[in-house]
C-alpha cells in the first residue's frame, strides 16, 4: 500500500506541476493563445483522454474482472464507464445553480471555466492515481502508469493557462491568476492518493473504479473539450494526441 501511495503522489504531482507551469504563463503572455494553437492543444488534450480511457483504464479493467472471473468481463467496464459519465453529468448539471446563487453576474464565466477545469482534474487525478495503484498488482504496468500521468501532464499545461489568463484579464494581479490556475489542478494529487487509500485491499472493485475514470473522462472529452476544439487544427491535435497515447502505452505497457 505505501508503494501505491508513494507512486500515485509522484504521478499526480507530476501532472500538479504541470498545471502550474501552464497556470505560470500569466507571467510571460497578457492574452490567451490564438484561437488556431489553442484549438490544436484542446483537441491534443481529447486525443490523449481518449486513448488513455481505452489503453490506460478500459483494457485494464476489462483484464481484472476476467482474472477475477466473478462477473462477465465486459459488465464492470461497461457498467462502471455508464455510472462514471452519470456521475460527472449530474455533478455538472448541478454546479450552474450553485455558481447563480455564490457568484456575482460579472464573475461568473470565468468560475464556470475553473470549475470545468477543476472538475476535470478529479477523474484525471483518480485515472493516474488508480493507475499507479495498478501498477503495484500487475507487471510492466507502470510503463503504462507513467505513459498515462505524462499524457494528462502535457494536456494539464494549457489548462494552466486556460485559467490564469482569463483571471488575469479580469483585472487580478499576476500572482492571484497563478494561483488561482494552480488551484484547478491541486484536485489531482488529492483525488489521485485518495483513490489509492479507498482502492487499498479492495482489488475486486479496482476493475469498477478504472472504468469509473474512464467514464468519467470520456465525459469532459465529448461535452467540454470536443466542441470547443472543432476546427482542423483540433481535429489534428486530436490524432496527433491520441496516435501518441496510444503508442506510450503500447510500447512502454
Amino acid at each position: 500500500m505505501l508503494l501505491a501511495l508513494v507512486r500515485a503522489a509522484l504521478g499526480t504531482g507530476f501532472t500538479f506541476l504541470m498545471t502550474a507551469l501552464g497556470a505560470a504563463s500569466v507571467f510571460f503572455f497578457a492574452h490567451e493563445p490564438k484561437p488556431q494553437a489553442q484549438n490544436g492543444l484542446l483537441g491534443f488534450a481529447a486525443g490523449v483522454m481518449t486513448a488513455a480511457s481505452v489503453w490506460s483504464l478500459l483494457l485494464p479493467a476489462i483484464d481484472q474482472a476476467r482474472q477475477l472471473n466473478t462477473l462477465p468481463a465486459w459488465l464492470p467496464a461497461a457498467a462502471g464507464l455508464l455510472v462514471g459519465a452519470v456521475f460527472l453529468a449530474l455533478l455538472d448539471a448541478a454546479l450552474p445553480r450553485l455558481r447563480r446563487v455564490l457568484l456575482p453576474e460579472g464573475q461568473r464565466q470565468n468560475a464556470l471555466l475553473m470549475t470545468a477545469i477543476t472538475l476535470h482534474n478529479i477523474p484525471e487525478g483518480m485515472a493516474v492515481g488508480l493507475a499507479f495503484a495498478l501498477s503495484t498488482q500487475l507487471e510492466s504496468s507502470l510503463a503504462a502508469a507513467s505513459a498515462l500521468a505524462l499524457g494528462i501532464g502535457i494536456q494539464n499545461f494549457p489548462e494552466g493557462a486556460a485559467v490564469a489568463l482569463p483571471l488575469r484579464r479580469e483585472g487580478r494581479s499576476r500572482w492571484a491568476a497563478f494561483v488561482g490556475g494552480m488551484l484547478s489542478g491541486a484536485v489531482e494529487p488529492i483525488f489521485g492518493v485518495a483513490v489509492v487509500l479507498a482502492a487499498s485491499g479492495v482489488s475486486a472493485m479496482m476493475p469498477w473504479l478504472l472504468s469509473f475514470a474512464a467514464g468519467a473522462m470520456l465525459y469532459v472529452v465529448v461535452e467540454e473539450l470536443v466542441p470547443q476544439a472543432r476546427s482542423r487544427a483540433g481535429t489534428t491535435g486530436f490524432v496527433l494526441g491520441f496516435l501518441i497515447m496510444m503508442i506510450l502505452d503500447v510500447a512502454l505497457g
